[in-house]
């Protein structure tokens, strides 16, 4: 019998992986969006729409993940959501048609939705077959870092390059993540026994439990994407911090990158519900900060950080917590539980370019997506007061 590779390795190819399917694929549309304002048609309601084509896109690819339970499926799923990130980012270069930008934002979802929930779903399966401690932490650094790596790009390439020749300069990054992202991930093994020989159980938690925790998940979706799409557009819109979008961008790639490995060390203290409590108040902040008066360059950057380093750790901690209950198959419950992030994520981008254009401001929008974000924490706040359900057997406290 071959020796498994490292568990370094793994995570690394996971690493590679969210790097392409969202640092290339999807998030580098957050900074090229005023650049191609500039150099073409799209105007804030249009650019709001295109992200709601890639949140349906990836809703579509949360649905297939939640549907689907065959580790083999899903792998090949995984490397063809790899496949389709370079595809989808080089097509955004072919033309100034709405459609062909729609349609390749809405595949680029697709992608996404493999590198996250799938590819995630693979690796913390590995983790767990292997005996190894089960966070995702280090794994959800990749996005974080692809969005560190999307903003730099962006930002050097800006005065050289026009905005369809970005797009085909960012293919050719991604082509060299592709590599260890395809090869170093092991095709998965369906056997129901860890490698120590314990049998895999999953324990799932009571149907009132989970749908407090989807509910919940749902205002997160809502208050992370609408930063999310338009956060270097808002920046770029007060006239004392033009040409600071993009460096607004970089502050919470470079705020995600440890976020995960810190909420990780947080949940070990405090118990992952409350962690979770705490990073739902401190996005909350985060959203309001850039709504205040007389908004300086330095606020703008620590509400940057503040999103950055808290929207992916809610992420890495939902998706954890969910596939724990399941470690046979957690990219099944982690798709169905990124359902209800995702719903949320289709109507706000549309919602909020909209509401940006009739009113001449995001205000509003970031009012809103605080709110619903509150609420998100009042729900996280009475889960963490209700008895946790067990979600880790003794084999998955190893490590």
């Amino acid at each position: 019998m071959s020796r498994p590779p490292s568990h370094i390795k793994v995570l690394f190819a996971g690493i590679m992986s969210l790097i392409l399917t969202l640092g290339i694929a999807r998030f580098s549309y957050t900074p090229l969006l005023p650049i191609m304002q500039a150099q073409t048609y799209l105007g804030d309601a249009s650019g709001g729409w295109l992200a709601t084509f890639n949140y349906i896109g990836y809703m579509c690819g949360a649905l297939i993940a939640a549907s689907i339970s065959d580790l083999k499926l899903k792998d090949t799923l995984y490397r063809i959501g790899l496949v389709l990130a370079l595809v989808t980012t080089a097509g955004m270069a072919f033309g100034e048609s709405l459609w062909l930008w729609g349609i390749m934002r809405f595949f680029a979802g697709l992608s996404s939705a493999a590198g996250l929930l799938i590819g995630s779903g693979l690796i913390l399966n590995w983790l767990i077959r292997h005996n190894h401690r089960m966070e995702l932490g280090l794994h959800f650094s990749g996005v974080g870092l692809g969005i560190v790596l999307s903003a730099i790009a962006v930002d050097l390439m800006a005065t050289y390059l026009s905005w369809d020749q970005q797009w085909l300069a960012l293919t050719g990054i991604g082509l060299l993540l592709f590599l260890p992202a395809w090869g170093w991930l092991p095709r998965p093994d369906s056997s129901p026994f860890t490698a120590n020989g314990e049998r895999m159980e999953d324990r799932p938690p009571q149907r009132s439990w989970i749908i407090l925790l989807f509910s919940s998940y749902f205002c997160a979706g809502f208050g992370y994407v609408i930063s999310a799409t338009f956060l270097v557009v808002i920046v770029e819109a007060e006239p004392r911090l033009q040409g600071y979008g993009e460096l607004a961008w970089l502050v919470v790639g470079i705020a995600a990158a440890p976020a995960c490995f810190i909420w990780d060390r947080i949940a070990r203290k405090t118990g992952e519900l409350k962690a979770l409590a705490l990073a739902f108040g401190l996005q909350i902040a985060g959203i309001i900060l850039p709504t205040l008066a007389d908004t300086s360059l330095a606020v703008v950057m620590f509400s940057a950080a503040l999103y950055g380093g808290t929207f992916i750790g809610i992420v890495s901690l939902m998706l954890t917590m969910m596939g724990k209950f399941y470690p046979t198959k957690p990219a099944k419950p982690m798709g169905r539980l990124t359902l209800s992030y995702g719903v949320s994520q289709i109507a706000a981008p549309a919602l909020a370019g909209t509401l940006a254009e009739t009113y001449g401001t995001y205000n509003g929008s970031l009012y809103l997506a605080a709110a619903i974000m509150a609420i998100g924490l009042l729900l996280v706040i009475i889960l963490a007061y209700r008895e946790q359900p067990s979600s880790q057997p003794e084999y998955q406290r190893a490590g």
